[in-house]
């Protein structure tokens, strides 16, 4: 524990949690009788939290295993996804494997299986699944999830309100692209025209149409691009777009996974990296 007297000296608390990373995420406020005031890391009788963002801040943690190509297991048990990246996935009980998915873990492993990392945190820090959500260093300072999208092993893959390092994320991937490396030399991961969008394929996948009208309702904002097709942007998402006028009548590609319900074909993005002008 650290206490630290009040004497103007709070600003002192801030500077030692940046530069000591693996300290307490809270801090909490004390007041004795005589007026006197202290700054600790655990909760007592009458003591109250200070409010510190924890957006500047990385945390000191021990890797278990790696799960998968974005996902690893702590050493306490939580299972932390990589933000802002996506990995193909590995073969288990639930799904098949996709290309490229064994490398992506192959390459995690290397990188960090029982090794001390440190997490940043964005906006949300858990997912509807109950993982934590993160972007993870290494002690030198390496970006993994950066460096996933670097090597080709991984796509970017942004959801609001996890924006943080998406111009970056977004560069990487553009050359990884241009060098075709990893999955943007495979077959699965290749574009094709939204004529051909079938039940049968899955997972991530890059199609190739031209939207042609424009369907609004109360959650969501449609691209339309035939009667069976359309991509939908949450209205919550909206002010990350251009004007979705910008598209009409363009051809675009579209990345993502597609959704399918009797014969008709959607698409959710999240983002406008998912849109590319042709």
């Amino acid at each position: 524990m650290f206490v630290i007297n009040k004497s103007g000296l709070f600003c002192l608390i801030v500077i030692c949690l940046a530069s000591q990373i693996a300290l307490a995420d809270e801090i909490y406020r004390s007041e004795d009788a005589q007026g006197r005031v202290t700054y600790s890391d655990r909760s007592t009788a009458g003591s109250k939290q200070v409010g510190i963002s924890k957006r500047s801040y990385r945390h000191q943690r021990q890797v278990k295993h790696v799960y998968d190509g974005d996902t690893v297991v702590l050493e306490n048990g939580q299972r932390v996804r990589l933000l802002g990246v996506n990995t193909p996935e590995i073969e288990s009980r639930h799904r098949q494997s996709e290309s490229g998915g064994v490398a992506a873990k192959e390459w995690l492993q290397k990188q960090l299986q029982g090794k001390k990392v440190y997490l940043e945190f964005d906006e949300e820090k858990h997912d509807h699944y109950k993982r934590v959500l993160a972007h993870i260093f290494l002690p030198d300072g390496k970006h993994l999830n950066l460096a996933l999208v670097e090597n080709g092993l991984a796509i970017v893959n942004i959801i609001p309100p996890n924006i943080r390092y998406v111009d970056a994320l977004i560069n990487a991937q553009q050359q990884a692209e241009k060098q075709n490396l990893g999955i943007w030399s495979m077959p699965d991961y290749q574009a094709y025209p939204l004529s051909q969008i079938s039940g049968n394929r899955k997972g991530w996948q890059r199609l190739l149409g031209t939207p042609q009208s424009i369907k609004r309702s109360r959650k969501y904002t449609r691209l339309v691009f035939n009667n069976n097709v359309d991509i939908r942007i949450a209205n919550d998402h909206l002010n990350l777009f251009p004007k979705l006028e910008n598209y009409l009548h363009k051809s675009l590609e579209i990345r993502g996974w597609v959704s399918r319900r009797k014969d008709h074909y959607s698409i959710l993005i999240h983002h406008p990296n998912a849109l590319i002008f042709h």
